[in-house]
């Protein structure tokens, strides 16, 4: 999600998004709620941060939740590191309403913290 929206905020930006223990595929509810904000992500795959461990890169952004797990650190060459933070919604329990509700409020924290973490360090304009 957080790679969708910095993508759309500058379509110069080169994004990546990984994992250290990537899922098989992206979670149904994520394509969901982010088709429903503009998104199509059906085509999108998660990626290992190994296959990223050789390039370089000028900000690294971990969105972890910190307080449920520790969050890894990014051994490549990078320039600048920031953790912001978010639950897991891939995590969450409860009934399909309540999950796809949790779904739709952490894919809006997402969204509200890169455009905030875009315009205060990346915006170039």
């Amino acid at each position: 999600m957080a790679e969708a929206f910095l993508r759309s905020y500058d379509r110069r930006l080169e994004v990546y998004s990984a994992g250290t223990l990537p899922a098989g595929e992206v979670h149904p509810k994520a394509i969901a709620v982010m088709e429903e904000a503009g998104f199509d992500i059906t085509n999108h795959h998660p990626k290992s941060v190994d296959n990223f461990i050789n390039d370089r890169f000028d900000v690294v952004i971990t969105v972890c939740d910190g307080t449920k797990e520790s969050c890894p650190v990014f051994m490549g060459e990078v320039s600048q590191r920031v953790h912001i933070g978010f639950d897991d919604p891939a995590a969450v329990q409860g009934n399909d309403t309540f999950v796809l509700s949790e779904f739709r409020r952490i894919r809006d924290e997402i969204k509200d913290s890169m455009y905030q973490f875009y315009i205060e360090n990346l915006k170039t304009e």
